[in-house]
């Protein structure tokens, strides 16, 4: 699907049909410490109309001089991301078109391109068969850096990683350490680094004598969140800007008892993914840059409430996590 720039009306933020009333917080930080003081401010709106207007970048001449000659021939840029986790990829109002902060991303680095965007839709656990196969160009879908991915592609840094335990509004529950998932239900994604931490984790509180973490895995982030409304799962552990939006929305249901960097022990880094040495790596990066410098990426970040992950710079390949 391509991008659509006619101007769009403004309607609550929805997530599935349930109306959103949240309050004017500009990062992800601010709407998990709304969602946990019960604050009630002036409502945000957002649209969330098929047809609403991106935000867009402008053509970077670096970026397009360090295209690869070839590659891109056709003027389309062709993008994988997710369609179920607000806000950063999910459906709009006609349950069918792509919105949300990856998206955007992938507008900018188009638009930076001077590229024609195309959308394609995709299960987390498919994005590196499609991302090397060549079936898309590049992989946005809130993929963390590390040493071992890097070996298969390269990478474009875009924003900070960091991740979140979403329990049931009233639990009771604080994850702040290891020994706090000690025979609890955690739901986490397969192949995913928060599954890498719950696993050392476990392995940790194990040794320690204490009880083990029951790990549950399901198909997508709308499965893990109706387990968790109905009690069948004490947490889900996933990135925070979903969790502090799920919390935000709905705080009667939902809250976030505990977050923790995205590479544990050490800092990540979310990445924009391209197969190894295909040289569109470079040209990305610059493209983000150029946003950055342009004012467009902190426009879009914050129409997504996720300026507490911003960076000052894109790079290209910066350091991954450990190997396992």
């Amino acid at each position: 699907m391509t991008a659509r720039t006619r101007r769009a009306r403004l309607v609550p933020l929805l997530a599935a049909v349930t109306a959103l009333a949240l309050g004017a917080c500009t990062s992800a930080d601010d709407i998990e410490e709304q969602a946990a003081t019960g604050e009630d401010r002036t409502a945000l709106t957002v649209d969330t109309s098929p047809d609403q207007e991106p935000v867009r970048s402008t053509p970077s001449d670096e970026a397009i001089a360090l295209l690869p000659p070839g590659l891109l021939d056709d003027g389309t840029l062709t993008v994988a991301v997710g369609a179920f986790t607000p806000p950063l990829s999910f459906l709009a109002d006609d349950n069918t078109t792509v919105i949300g902060n990856e998206p955007g991303i992938a507008q900018l680095v188009a638009d930076g391109l001077g590229l024609d965007l195309e959308l394609v839709t995709t299960d987390w656990s498919n994005w590196p068969l499609a991302t090397q196969s060549g079936a898309v160009d590049v992989t946005i879908a809130n993929v963390t850096v590390t040493e071992e991915r890097k070996d298969l592609f390269d990478f474009s840094s875009y924003r900070v990683d960091t991740l979140g335990f979403l329990a049931r509004a009233g639990s009771g529950l604080s994850v702040d350490a290891a020994e706090d998932v000690a025979g609890r239900t955690v739901a986490v994604g397969s192949g995913t680094n928060q599954e890498k931490i719950l696993l050392a984790w476990d392995a940790e509180n194990r040794a320690a004598g204490l009880d083990p973490v029951d790990v549950q895995y399901y198909e997508n982030d709308g499965d893990s969140i109706l387990a968790l409304q109905s009690g069948r799962l004490d947490l889900y552990f996933g990135p925070n800007p979903t969790g502090a939006y799920k919390a935000g929305v709905a705080p009667q249901d939902f809250e976030v008892v505990g977050t923790v960097s995205g590479g544990w022990p050490e800092t990540a880094q979310i990445a924009v993914a391209t197969a190894k040495g295909n040289g569109l790596a470079a040209a990305i990066t610059a493209a983000l840059d150029h946003a950055i410098a342009n004012g467009s990426y902190a426009e879009l970040l914050e129409r997504w409430g996720l300026t507490s992950e911003a960076i000052d710079s894109s790079e290209t390949n910066p350091p991954g996590l450990p190997r396992p």
